[in-house]
């Protein structure tokens, strides 16, 4: 069973606190939960965005374990479907979490902007793992959070609000790049698979059976979650995903323009295009010039 929380009051409710100070944002110490009006386990849907910090975590990279003896963060944006456990996921942790709703940033610059922090739809292996330094960077804003919506508001406490939350998400981009960078042999690793991976597709029957291959459809191979692995790529290699699997297709096309005798329709085709006019405006785009010209040379 999925449960629903649309609400910053009704997260107060579940969670066994007070009504929040404001209606639509709220931190919350997760060590003073108190769950009786919520089921132990199942599958909830949020109707507002949550930056959620939890200590002592163990997470897995890839295929591989590790430790974690700091904590872990992990953004979910509305309507993510989250599992949860009372006996594992609150009743010994420590941490804190930050949920605002949707209503608190629209119509403003940064409401605009918040699909650029691409982590709100991470998986929770791939979360942020924050040193104690990093942690107490984001509990400073969290505090100044915490003291706008708890003192008398006024003209200024919406956008001082939403100033912090969008300083938060910066400081969390920040890291995670710090991360990328310090996780460099294992991301190494899932690059190679990547290459042998698009390499093994572009050059098999796929490509022309199935179509081009989606972000998705990779990530997924690579078992992790497509902006993630878009994030992880652009770190190491300066691509992200679909720069990727356009580079390759280009290059396959090179190969087939300079070697064979297909016409420019039949070509597209065998590329997975279903309209060769799309093939031709890429090709042009990234290469300079159309087929036709690139193969008279």
């Amino acid at each position: 069973m999925i449960y629903k929380v649309e609400t910053i009051s009704e997260l107060h409710e579940i969670g066994g606190f007070d009504k929040p100070k404001h209606p639509l944002v709220t931190v919350i110490d997760y060590s003073k939960v108190n769950i009786n009006n919520g089921p132990e386990s199942g599958s909830f849907v949020c109707g507002f965005y949550s930056v959620n910090f939890k200590n002592n975590c163990s997470f897995l990279y890839g295929r591989q374990a590790f430790d974690h003896q700091g904590g872990t963060l992990h953004c979910s944006a509305p309507e993510q479907v989250i599992t949860y456990d009372q006996k594992t996921n609150i009743g010994s942790t420590e941490g804190w979490g930050l949920h605002f709703h949707p209503e608190l940033i629209r119509n403003t610059a940064f409401g605009n902007k918040i699909s650029e922090f691409t982590f709100f739809t991470y998986a929770e292996i791939e979360a942020l793992h924050l040193s104690e330094q990093e942690e107490n960077t984001l509990i400073s804003i969290l505090k100044q959070i915490e003291t706008e919506y708890n003192t008398n508001i006024d003209h200024y406490t919406h956008n001082l609000i939403i100033s912090n939350i969008e300083l938060l998400l910066n400081y969390c981009t920040r890291f995670y790049n710090r991360q990328f960078i310090t996780r460099t042999n294992q991301n190494k690793d899932v690059i190679c698979r990547f290459e042998k991976f698009i390499l093994d597709y572009f050059n098999s029957n796929k490509i022309k059976n199935n179509g081009i291959p989606t972000v998705k459809y990779c990530a997924e191979a690579m078992n992790l979650s497509p902006n993630y692995f878009s994030d992880l790529l652009k770190s190491e290699t300066g691509r992200n995903t679909q720069e990727h699997i356009h580079y390759h297709l280009l290059e396959k096309a090179k190969i087939l323009l300079a070697n064979s005798n297909q016409s420019i329709n039949e070509i597209a085709y065998d590329l997975g295009f279903e309209y060769p006019q799309n093939f031709s405006k890429l090709f042009k785009k990234k290469i300079g010039k159309s087929p036709t010209l690139y193969r008279i040379g």
